[in-house]
């Protein structure tokens, strides 16, 4: 299937309100600087809209100024010397473009990444560390059956998924209210949580990323309610349920460590890396509505002769534990920052140490299926083609029911995809 987007307009949005002076330095946090320098792409379908496109696309970029004047970092520019943002106003990109295609024919072909990637505002990987480039590009494609396809790219060096969802949230609520919607959130607070240590993130690989491909595979909710009968665990005479996020990144590391066993002939030590939200989880509270990068990782390793099922069962102890141990976690002290500290640093010895290693960021349970903008919420959420090496990214399935994920690989890596999905436990590969 191909589709032409045509660019309408595209210019740079500032706040409707200057940035005060006092404010316009914004020094990142530790867990900014460990961030990839990569902008995390998303797009949201919207069935139809009441408005002609050019009005719907006005009104979006008015209430985008004062989502700005709120959330003023994302208008401003990162200095990589500095390690800050300077919140000078230049702005946040903000396209108009039309697509020659209908919502429908989208939501009902299989996943094209590459046709995604068309939606969404075009930002290489590594090139959020430039001071040229905006931390916040958003693009409004106009479909032909009058639907909208809202695509967001921003930068991973101040932002997580969460505040992703916050940054939407926000722009909706200012978009669908007449009269100006109230601003409680705690705005970019990561930097007075887990202050900067002066620490060199990671850099991409320009050659590297050019043999990645994505694949989605698709888990209904009926499958998934399936898969956690089977997958019920009982221990001591307790029994434990798995989440459908436990499941779907059981069955993925199973798939990419059966992949990894093709290739090499033999079995090797595998290790599953995912990020805990560390907002309302810690002993001192951390505000829910807090934005910057506010996660850290945690890792479980599996034996070479895991089943499925044992696997999931490893990911739930893993972070039973990891709950366990951030719940007494006070950010406010020395134990608590070396604690959070210690994290990082073990979970890049096990990243250098391990051969396979596989990176799963769930973004399941944020509201993105809840983002509003006066003409109702969307139909699906999607990501673009991720720039990582088996690195998975889970998001709630269209309407918000079952789980996509998206697993990046390298591209002669995947012919043995499919035989190497486990059968027992299969979702829809696209």
């Amino acid at each position: 299937m191909a589709m032409n987007v045509q660019i309408v307009s595209r210019k740079l949005v500032k706040p409707c309100i200057p940035t005060p002076p006092n404010l316009r330095n914004y020094k990142i946090g530790f867990q900014d600087e460990v961030a990839p320098p990569m902008h995390v792409g998303t797009v949201l379908f919207f069935s139809f809209n009441r408005d002609n496109n050019q009005k719907f696309a006005a009104r979006l970029e008015k209430s985008l100024e004062k989502t700005l004047a709120r959330l003023y970092p994302l208008a401003g520019r990162y200095v990589r010397e500095m390690l800050a943002v300077d919140c000078n106003d230049e702005g946040a990109e903000f396209i108009h473009s039309k697509a020659d295609l209908r919502l429908e024919d989208i939501l009902n072909s299989q996943w094209n990444g590459k046709l995604i990637d068309k939606l969404i505002p075009s930002i290489m990987p590594g090139a959020a560390d430039q001071m040229d480039v905006p931390i916040l590009a958003t693009q409004v494609n106009s479909l032909l059956c009058g639907g909208i396809a809202l695509g967001v790219s921003i930068s991973h060096r101040i932002v997580d998924a969460a505040t992703l969802s916050i940054f939407l949230k926000e722009w909706a609520a200012l978009n669908r209210e007449d009269d100006e919607a109230e601003f409680t959130g705690a705005g970019f607070s990561a930097p007075s949580f887990f202050p900067s240590h002066g620490v060199e993130g990671r850099k991409f690989s320009k050659d590297a990323l050019s043999n990645l491909v994505t694949k989605k595979l698709s888990f209904s909710e009926s499958e998934i309610s399936n898969m956690k009968a089977q997958f019920v665990i009982n221990e001591k005479g307790c029994t434990h349920h798995l989440s459908k996020v436990q499941i779907v990144s059981a069955i993925i590391w199973k798939t990419l460590v059966n992949v990894d066993r093709a290739i090499h002939s033999h079995p090797r030590d595998s290790i599953l890396i995912q990020v805990l939200n560390l907002r309302g989880r810690t002993a001192s509270l951390i505000p829910k509505d807090s934005c910057g990068n506010l996660v850290v990782p945690f890792t479980t390793k599996s034996s070479n002769d895991e089943t499925t099922k044992g696997l999931a069962y490893l990911l739930s102890k893993t972070l039973k534990e990891v709950l366990s141990n951030y719940s007494k976690m006070s950010h406010e002290n020395k134990e608590g920052q070396s604690m959070f500290l210690k994290a990082w640093s073990e979970s890049k010895f096990m990243i250098d140490s391990i051969p396979h290693a596989v990176l799963v960021s769930s973004w399941c349970k944020f509201p993105f299926y809840e983002v509003d903008f006066g003409f109702g919420k969307p139909m699906w959420v999607s990501t673009g083609c991720l720039p990582g090496n088996n690195a998975v990214i889970l998001i709630d399935g269209m309407g918000g029911n079952g789980v996509d994920a998206y697993v990046c690989m390298e591209l002669k890596d995947e012919p043995y995809l499919g035989e190497a999905l486990d059968m027992k436990a299969i979702g829809t590969l696209n």
